[in-house]
């Protein structure tokens, strides 16, 4: 296995740069990288302490950092030093400068203010908190997005995801037997998704939670054919009461976020109502 030494610098929480990286990697089979973070890096100070890693860890430099004074002086010890480093920001924002026709505020960790936009994901991440595995459903309609599905599933972390993208988020559990509760049936202006899974991989799953909890794997709960049965049932709860689907079996939770954040945008257009008198696009 070929490895190297991978060092990310970022002048906030380095959040972007390790998504981009992690994006990337995995497009790489055999290959192993040491990762060194190099965090809130924006005075000289921290910059030359970053260098002093690198020279001890040569390896290839990977940066956001958006003071010109602070990168130079990164560029130009890695130039030095014949190091690659590549400034992961640059050609999005000078594409957006050049089709704005705006300059570039240089503000580190802007992104991370807190403004609105910061106050809205708390207020986000506090509702679904509290509306978790099917809590307080009787103020169903106060959320954005309520994901319904069988145990295991996967909606608590969705969930969780999508309340860090600032969507207030509840989710129910279906248990064979018991009814949905009438709020959720009658809920107009979340968008309601249903979450389904293989059998198999479900009951699979499910005996794997119950050996971690050291309980008999041979219950209703893991076996093959009432599982099915439960994902079967689930199917027809969700085509009678006109939820989308999103099957998770290959998904991760961002993917399956992101057809979820996808399947909102369209429910919230549909929800639009037209200003009196505005022109329609």
């Amino acid at each position: 296995m070929q490895s190297f030494h991978l060092h990310l610098v970022s002048d906030a929480t380095g959040e972007t740069v390790t998504s981009v990286v992690r994006a990337c990697l995995v497009q790489f089979e055999g290959v192993l990288a040491h990762q060194h973070n190099w965090w809130l890096v924006r005075t000289q100070g921290q910059v030359e302490r970053v260098i002093a890693g690198i020279e001890e860890n040569p390896g290839i430099v990977l940066f956001t950092l958006v003071d010109g004074a602070v990168r130079a002086l990164l560029e130009e010890a890695c130039r030095r030093r014949k190091i690659p480093c590549i400034p992961l920001l640059d050609p999005v924002m000078a594409g957006l400068s050049a089709f704005l026709d705006v300059e570039v505020k240089a503000l580190p960790g802007r992104q991370y203010q807190l403004d609105a936009e910061y106050f809205a994901r708390i207020d986000a991440m506090q509702f679904t908190l509290a509306h978790d595995d099917g809590q307080l459903m009787e103020a169903v309609d106060e959320a954005d997005v309520v994901l319904v599905g069988v145990s295991r599933t996967s909606k608590t972390p969705t969930c969780m995801y999508l309340a860090n993208r600032g969507l207030k988020c509840a989710n129910y559990p279906l248990v064979p037997g018991v009814p949905l509760p009438p709020t959720l049936e009658r809920a107009k202006r979340p968008l309601v998704v249903g979450l389904t899974k293989d059998p198999k991989s479900l009951s699979d799953i499910r005996r794997a939670r119950l050996r971690m909890l050291n309980q008999a794997e041979e219950t209703d709960y893991a076996q093959f054919e009432k599982v099915k049965e439960e994902v079967q049932a689930a199917r027809r709860i969700f085509t009678r009461l006109g939820w989308p689907v999103v099957d998770v079996t290959r998904r991760s939770i961002e993917e399956a976020s992101a057809a979820i954040m996808q399947l909102h945008a369209q429910h919230m257009e549909r929800q639009a109502v037209p200003v009196p008198g505005a022109i329609p696009p």
